[in-house]
């Protein structure tokens, strides 16, 4: 767990949100803009009812960019495809609510390959559901609105899991990242971060923006508050 530093806001732009006819030059837009991870959403149409994209443009991504690749599997069978990722992944984050066989034997497999494993939970699914994992992973992803598709409205009632993830990291004295995803813009990130969030991915706050640059420091300026 040392390698996880949660005292410091990262911003994560979601690819899903990019013009995919110009990838390269939209990853290095935000790359000098001042991004710190790429977010990089698969879906497989069964786990959510959306197709985005699978390994090859993953690696594609990987490629043209200095970027670390937070690898998002909105995926039913997460335990089967995650190899796939790793040659490109900085983390990897399956879903609680996968078909994954174990949960934690997937997770282990996520670490065992050098990667940062992570674990996120639909609007629906509470916070009790992840807490027999919370000493076996290095980032929590709280979906902020229903997965599947870009440009939804962000749910305020998700920031009070945010806030419990927080209780509990510190009442075990554990240390990984809790990142969110979902209609988030500055007043949004800086609700969340004041709540215990460190990493912050924006879909069309940032790609929807001409100043990429600008996108990412007003998400970032709201890092002003205290994380706990």
């Amino acid at each position: 767990m040392s390698r996880v530093d949660f005292s410091r806001v990262l911003i994560a732009p979601s690819i899903l949100a990019a013009d995919f006819a110009h990838l390269a030059d939209e990853c290095g837009s935000v790359e000098r803009g001042g991004a710190d991870w790429l977010h990089m959403d698969v879906m497989d149409g069964h786990f959510v009812d959306n197709i985005s994209f699978g390994p090859a443009v993953c690696d594609a991504v990987k490629k043209v960019t200095r970027l670390p690749l937070d690898v998002h599997l909105m995926i039913s069978h997460p335990d089967h495809y995650l190899e796939r990722f790793v040659p490109c992944a900085f983390n990897i984050t399956i879903h609680l609510e996968s078909s994954a066989n174990d949960i934690a034997a997937t997770l282990r497999r996520i670490r065992a390959a050098g990667r940062l494993a992570g674990l996120s939970i639909r609007p629906a699914t509470g916070v009790e559901a992840l807490e027999p994992y919370l000493d076996q992973i290095d980032l929590v992803l709280v979906m902020t609105v229903e997965p599947g598709f870009g440009g939804q409205a962000f749910m305020p009632e998700m920031v009070a899991k945010i806030r419990r993830l927080a209780e509990l990291r510190a009442e075990r004295g554990l240390a990984f990242h809790i990142e969110v995803d979902g209609g988030i813009h500055a007043p949004q990130a800086r609700e969340c971060i004041e709540a215990g969030a460190n990493v912050i991915v924006a879909g069309t706050s940032v790609f929807g923006q001409g100043d990429r640059a600008a996108a990412i420091q007003a998400l970032r300026g709201a890092a002003a508050c205290r994380i706990s």
